[in-house]
């Protein structure tokens, strides 16, 4: 009796993350009316200037691609600017190169390729390549160079490298240093001068995610910028967003790790979706082992908050 109780929850899960018939029209159901009462948030002009910050190659596609071209379509002016160049993600380098053991230069050889996908995904969405800005910090190692390395350079275990490696990078030969990375950012924030900021929540789960929130909390705090600041989570938590793979008719509900926050949606159009799917495609190197994950994006809306973390009750018991 356990194992028939088990292997029925066991089909309902795969049923549910793979969505395939009656439980992708329950999760329509289910989720359209909760997404349809969110305000829609609040929309770019001619005067604005957006600084989308992406931890990695893809991370601006997944949560803002629509936002983007919304943005380029009312005249604005968008830039992109990735912290590193996701040279972390060894089963990439793997099933590219076909050996179990890659080595440095192959991870080395993934971040160009993939810096070289970002430029592609950008031009699909509209945006030119003088506006981005590629920084080059190691792939899963932001939180380190603010916990451990602020000041004393980080060695990436991927690439055995301990300074920025790549040409066309805003300050090659950088020491792996969470005092660099900030000047850096602080260098792109006094250039581009930014109406708005699009950023990962701190609530995001990827740590280089949680590391460029915090890192923008305190720079546009600083500058008492906060207010331009919109924030987004992709890594939300519990196989979030379920259904995997592609489903441009469901909408995006908020992740599990940022149901608190007070989201608002970005309603996308036909060819905004259509155009979005092309961008994340244009990541071939991320597609072909996550693309179920990163087609899960590609939903009727988008979600931002203007908050990075939830707002304190003050009347909760101590």
């Amino acid at each position: 009796m356990v194992w028939v109780l088990l292997g029925i929850v066991a089909l309902v899960l795969i049923l549910w993350i793979n969505a395939p018939g009656l439980i992708t029209w329950l999760y329509r159901l289910y989720y359209n009316p909760q997404i349809a009462r969110l305000p829609v948030a609040p929309g770019f002009s001619a005067n604005d200037r957006v600084l989308m910050l992406a931890p990695h190659p893809d991370d601006e596609v997944l949560c803002c691609a629509g936002g983007l071209q919304q943005a380029r379509l009312a005249g604005a002016q968008v830039y992109i600017a990735w912290l590193t160049s996701g040279d972390g993600f060894e089963w990439d380098a793997v099933l590219l190169r076909r050996t179990p053991d890659p080595g440095h230069k192959a991870m080395l050889e993934l971040g160009l390729r993939r810096m070289g996908e970002a430029r592609a995904g950008a031009k699909l969405m509209g945006v030119p390549e003088d506006h981005l800005r590629f920084l080059g910090y190691p792939d899963q190692g932001l939180l380190r160079l603010f916990l451990d390395y602020y000041y004393y350079p980080f060695t990436a275990p991927h690439t055995g490298v301990d300074r920025v490696p790549y040409p066309g990078t805003l300050s090659p030969g950088a020491l792996y240093t969470g005092e660099n990375l900030e000047r850096d950012l602080e260098r792109v924030l006094d250039e581009i001068k930014p109406t708005v900021v699009l950023a990962p929540s701190p609530l995001d789960a990827h740590p280089d995610h949680r590391a460029t929130g915090d890192l923008v909390l305190r720079i546009l705090g600083k500058r008492k910028e906060l207010h331009k600041a919109r924030f987004w989570i992709v890594h939300g938590g519990l196989e979030w967003p379920l259904p995997k793979g592609l489903h441009p008719g469901l909408p995006l509900e908020p992740p599990p790790r940022g149901r608190r926050l007070p989201w608002q949606r970005v309603p996308l159009t036909e060819a905004q979706i259509q155009t979005k799917l092309a961008a994340a495609r244009a990541h071939h190197s991320q597609i072909i082992i996550i693309g179920r994950f990163m087609e899960a994006f590609v939903r009727q809306n988008e979600l931002l908050s203007p908050l990075p973390l939830p707002e304190i009750d003050d009347h909760s018991p101590p």
